[in-house]
């Protein structure tokens, strides 16, 4: 649709003395119903998942955590400004459930339609409140991603009613998603170039699909893939991460190439792994590249001419320029981040996490190696051990890839990054190794195959495993090697294990 034809569904809005003959009615609607989505699966990670990880018997309690950060910093309002959460102010296992069934709630009514100011507000708060609290299970990009967009949604939508016209678009809130847009890629493109000489001799993909955290279905035919193939897969990354960026601010039908290119990109790896919902959110984001232009053939009439042609009113019209001047001075620190040789990966500068840089695989792994859980009833050297299954890690060598994203398994993520170090060095880890040998319960939801429900085992141990895709023709998926034993076999009576969680406070 030409850009003529846009400026007749509505007169041109204008801020800093710039006009935009464009209309984002139907695009912000698109987004928002797609942020509530991603928003619905966050929150359904943490009501299935958060009291076994960090509930106040979990791997890493917050509970204990708080406590730690307010001894450290003096006081609670210090530890607040350090680490904003409303868990400050309660920290008990009802109050952070009920919080996640609110977010729960209001992701799924967001999904539905309905959004206004508060409504958005309520659900940034609740994320961040989480994600700040959540320690090494929540340390990655997309959730401090997440909050960006989170707190950017808030202006974006209707000040007080919840229905998704009664008001125009701030097209400045529109051009921030874009910023956001550019830096979540730019920033994707910049850490590979620096991290791994694979991502410059072109090599990268012939080992990435099959050492990624959590591989797909689909994974082994991407791997296996011709070499000229996958070299030009990551021509085509360079490009869709150093240079598409660069056509978010350009004119129209740039914009609309470089957001094409994007989200294609982001498909492929949704496609070809399990990434949580990060290209799920950069998808969300990279919306903002396209107007109303390119959405109205989706939608009935009485979608497109349920806009009123009034302006914003002054008050959201000043809190739009505040916006934007808050966004500026924030994104310093990240502009230097960006330009610097020792750029840092996922980081954020200030405590919110209202404007952040973000990065993935700047480095890439040759080979898949893997620890898995073993327990046993018997005593003795020929003891018959029993694998526990995690719903979505590689584990037995025959069952198929899952598909899970946007959802996430958070244990299965983290004993990929587990086979990276020593145990001792992953408490969680020891933590869990205690409450399976104590037979606790509440740690079953996280495996996908749990043999000693009934009765504990008597000793835990973790193998080594190096894992390979199978050959085409088998009727396994993976094919692995036993590379040796990550983890001793523990007791409970084990003086090792004693000293250990009497050192963190887990003795019971």
């Amino acid at each position: 649709m030409s850009t003529h034809a846009s400026a007749e569904l509505e007169p041109a809005s204008a801020y800093f003395g710039f006009r935009t003959p464009c209309r984002y009615r139907l695009t912000r609607f698109v987004f928002l119903r797609a942020l509530g989505v991603l928003y619905f699966f966050s929150f359904l990670t943490l009501v299935n998942q958060w009291r076994p990880l960090l509930g106040s018997h979990g791997l890493l309690p917050v509970v204990e955590f708080l406590a730690h950060v307010r001894a450290e910093l003096g006081s609670t309002g210090a530890g607040f400004w350090r680490l904003p959460s409303l868990f400050w102010f309660g920290s008990s296992d009802g109050f952070f459930m009920a919080c996640a069934w609110l977010g729960l709630a209001l992701a799924l009514v967001v999904t539905l339609g309905f959004a206004n100011a508060p409504i958005m507000a309520v659900l940034w708060l609740l994320h961040l409140s989480f994600v700040k609290v959540g320690q090494i299970f929540y340390g990655y990009g997309w959730e401090s991603l997440l909050a960006e967009t989170g707190f950017l949604a808030i202006f974006l939508v209707p000040g007080w009613s919840p229905r998704p016209f009664v008001e125009p678009v701030p097209w400045p809130v529109v051009v921030l998603l874009r910023w956001l847009t550019f830096r979540v890629m730019f920033g994707a493109g910049l850490i590979k170039i620096r991290g791994d000489s694979c991502w410059s001799d072109l090599t990268c993909l012939f080992y990435h699909f099959e050492t990624q955290p959590l591989p797909g279905p689909l994974s082994a035919a991407f791997h296996r893939l011709p070499h000229r193939l996958l070299e030009a897969g990551v021509v085509f990354n360079h490009f869709a991460e150093l240079v598409a960026p660069f056509g978010v601010f350009g004119p129209r039908r740039v914009r609309l190439v470089a957001g094409i290119v994007i989200i294609v990109f982001q498909l492929t790896l949704i496609a070809s792994g399990n990434l949580s919902y990060l290209n799920w959110l950069t998808v969300v984001v990279a919306l903002s590249c396209f107007d109303d232009g390119v959405f109205q053939y989706c939608f009935p009439k009485r979608f497109r001419r349920a806009a009123p042609a009034e302006p914003l009113p002054r008050v959201r019209r000043n809190l739009t320029v505040a916006l934007c001047v808050l966004v500026g001075v924030l994104s310093i620190n990240p502009v230097v981040n960006l330009l610097s040789p020792r750029q840092a990966m996922n980081a954020s500068f200030d405590p919110f996490d209202l404007v952040n840089t973000y990065g993935a695989f700047g480095s890439v792994n040759r080979e898949r190696d893997e620890v898995v859980l073993e327990g046993t009833w018997d005593t003795g050297p020929d003891a018959h051990w029993l694998e526990l299954e995690l719903p979505c890690k590689p584990g037995d060598p025959e069952r198929r890839p899952c598909v899970v994203a946007p959802y996430q398994y958070k244990l299965d993520w983290q004993l990929w990054f587990a086979a990276f170090e020593r145990p001792e060095q992953q408490p969680w880890l020891i933590h869990l190794v205690y409450k399976l040998l104590r037979g606790d319960h509440e740690i079953d939801a996280l495996f996908a195959r749990q043999p000693f429900h009934e009765r504990a085992p008597l000793r835990v141990r973790a193998l080594y495993y190096r894992y390979e895709f199978a050959p085409h023709a088998s009727r396994a998926y993976w094919q692995r090697e036993l590379l040796g034993v990550y983890l001793r076999p523990l007791s409970l009576e084990d003086p090792f294990l004693q000293s250990y969680l009497r050192r963190a406070g887990w003795a019971r």
